[in-house]
């Protein structure tokens, strides 16, 4: 018995009304990308190893997925680590590429090898799938859409207050409540400093990355087994679930990081931003949130976090900026901040509150009865007229019975038909029928173009 096939746990499957609804979510942040300057690139869905390893730290390294090379992949691996089954050194002897794991480093990849052709500061979106090896579950999949937008070869905090202010009207359009989160890595450096455990910052922003999958007790945990000191652990839990208001917050942490050089710097920076964003009046939530870390080792300065209000779901919109990540493929001082829109979790917001457009989905506009031969012949002509007046239509192929006609029309949702008869093909007339009303008219296709337009 043949096996029944299936796809890959964490991966999906589109009908063409799913396609319909995630076309309108990728169409609706272009727009708005483009509305701010921006300009499209792709990059390959497979990168070179040398160019993703290392770049996401250890976490992220693991959930990189590997291609095997081609051919006798085995041929260059040493006895030692097969018999070892040392998969860490073994990668590199069998594997030289990989899935992306996101779209960042591939763009940081791609700036080093066009730099010259670019115009700086450059503002870039790029709309492609990316790979995880992580674990499947509600909102988080293996293979999913980023939509990101980038800025580099600027180091002003206005592209932060910008892309604040982009997240706001892309989520703006698709009518989601939305909370946008901010911090700082700066902040975050300086509250390590303040508990005494500055060379710990990497292990700090990894674990407390993973409070709302984990919880914080969890976190303490990991952060315990990191080699942290208690100490410092019970000095950090009460700044992770800091409250109040923005302002409040700040004036908590200019008390704490009075002394730390890096910690006040992130302070300055984080007041710029949210003054910044509060003169523009914007629909979202913005806070100040010093438990968001995004694990993410490349990110230097402001970071940013979107939840959905009405719907429990992870983020759905990230990113920060990183002052040097170009710098591990040559180019050093090269700034940059972006923003990442998880296109597949605002598909599932989306579908959760019922909030596309009632035209997101629709499909062919007119469907064309087949009579037969001559009334088919007809029919196309017709149809040329309602297409160059922009009006979808289609001919049902086959002259079958009227009742699988109007089954067809009614499975695709087609809201008109068309009929050309015998008495039509004398008069040079089409006869229209509305699909929800059943009201029909016998017209000509001049008349049919301005009703159906």
């Amino acid at each position: 018995m043949a096996q029944k096939p299936s796809i890959p746990k964490g991966t999906r499957d589109f009908s063409p009304l799913e396609m319909a609804k995630r076309n309108y979510i990728f169409d609706t942040i272009k727009s708005v990308f483009l509305l701010y300057g921006f300009q499209q690139i792709e990059t390959p869905a497979m990168e070179n190893l040398s160019t993703l390893m290392g770049k996401y730290g250890e976490e992220g390294d693991k959930l990189l997925f590997k291609i095997l090379n081609s051919g006798d992949y085995l041929k260059d691996a040493p006895d030692h680590l097969l018999a070892s089954k040392d998969y860490i050194h073994l990668i590199t002897k069998v594997s030289e590429k990989g899935l992306r794991y996101d779209l960042t480093v591939p763009f940081a990849r791609y700036v080093v090898q066009h730099r010259n052709d670019l115009q700086m500061p450059f503002k870039r979106y790029q709309v492609q799938p990316v790979w995880r090896a992580d674990r499947p579950q509600r909102g988080r999949y293996r293979e999913f859409y980023q939509c990101d937008a980038d800025v580099v070869g600027s180091d002003s905090l206005l592209n932060e207050v910008e892309l604040v202010s982009m997240i706001d009207e892309v989520f703006k359009r698709f009518g989601i409540n939305i909370v946008i989160k901010l911090n700082n890595r700066k902040i975050l450096s300086g509250i390590a400093e303040a508990i005494g455990a500055p060379e710990k910052i990497v292990d700090i922003t990894v674990a407390i990355d993973k409070i709302d999958k984990i919880g914080l007790d969890n976190v303490n945990a990991e952060l315990l087994e990191k080699g942290l000191p208690q100490e410092a652990i019970d000095t950090l839990r009460p700044l992770l679930t800091l409250s109040g208001t923005n302002d409040e917050k700040l004036a908590t942490l200019k008390s704490l990081l009075a002394n730390s050089e890096t910690g006040m710097k992130g302070i300055e920076e984080m007041i710029f931003v949210l003054n910044s964003t509060a003169a523009l009046s914007l629909k979202s939530q913005v806070e100040l949130d010093v438990s968001l870390a995004r694990g993410l080792n490349y990110y230097t300065g402001t970071i940013l976090e979107v939840k959905a209000l009405d719907v429990e779901m992870g983020s759905i919109s990230g990113g920060g900026r990183y002052d040097n990540l170009t710098g591990v493929f040559g180019m050093d001082g090269l700034s940059g901040v972006g923003i990442s829109f998880g296109a597949d979790r605002i598909f599932d917001v989306l579908n959760t509150l019922d909030l596309y457009p009632a035209d997101t989905t629709a499909t062919t506009k007119v469907l064309f009865i087949n009579f037969g031969d001559k009334e088919a012949a007809a029919c196309l002509q017709h149809m040329a007229a309602l297409r160059a007046a922009g009006i979808s239509c289609e001919l049902y192929p086959e002259s079958a019975k009227m009742k699988k006609q109007m089954a067809y029309a009614n499975a695709k949702g087609v809201p008109f038909v068309a009929m050309v008869g015998e008495s039509e093909l004398e008069s040079r007339t089409i006869t229209v029928k509305n699909m929800t009303t059943g009201n029909q008219s016998t017209c000509t296709i001049t008349q049919a173009i301005e009703m159906l337009s």
